[in-house]
């Protein structure tokens, strides 16, 4: 069980590449382009927390692999691209994906290196959120953070899950697969079901001089 976080991660990253890759093919970006595409989502969310948390060495940079694996998240969509009858779905499950894997690991990392349950929570959203945000920020699209679905709940649904159930004294390998599968489900949920929190609005005040 020791090597489902790893593999989680590995998975995760890989997922996100594939999602700014095939939102990178929607623009009809180069081959460059995807890979700068692919490789921000993929990582960008784990950047942000290690540099807000500081704890030495962005993750990536120690690790090559997490590059390679988004080298090869931009062959497979290169060469599997004829087969992508639907990206526009493809992208929004590839990315439910990686926001339920990110929002675990970025909890899990955090409460690790012994920082506080709250920011630990707030850790594994910014994880799982911000590599999408820029993303779609550099493709030119409204962030789905900002649409009326669901999304920084969802993530949020996996960190404070991982986190209650490590609480009971599961171990962190079966808490992870549950608060991910939980994410997961919620965020496929809200895109199917159009789910969304309660808006927040304001009434305009009456014209004075009615």
């Amino acid at each position: 069980m020791e090597s489902i976080p790893q593999l989680l991660d590995f998975l995760g990253v890989a997922v996100f590449a594939v999602s700014g890759a095939l939102a990178a093919g929607r623009k009809r970006m180069d081959l460059f382009g995807v890979f700068v595409l692919a490789t921000v989502t993929a990582i960008g969310g784990g950047t942000l927390r290690d540099l807000v948390l500081d704890v030495g060495p962005v993750f990536w940079v120690t690790d090559p692999t997490y590059l390679l694996i988004c080298a090869g998240a931009v062959a497979l969509a290169f060469v599997g691209r004829a087969a992508l009858a639907r990206p526009r779905r493809l992208l929004e499950i590839a990315d439910a994906a990686g926001l339920a894997v990110f929002s675990v690991l970025g909890t899990g990392s955090s409460l690790a290196a012994g920082f506080h349950p709250l920011v630990c929570l707030l850790m594994g959203v910014i994880t799982a959120v911000a590599g999408g945000m820029l993303r779609d920020v550099i493709a030119g699209d409204v962030p789905l953070i900002l649409r009326s679905e669901l999304y920084a709940t969802a993530a949020l649904v996996g960190s404070a899950t991982f986190y209650g159930i490590t609480l009971l004294g599961v171990a962190e390998g079966n808490a992870a697969l549950v608060a991910v599968g939980l994410a997961f489900a919620t965020r496929c949920a809200a895109i199917r079901w159009g789910l969304s929190l309660p808006a927040f609005g304001l009434a305009e005040d009456d014209d004075p001089g009615e």
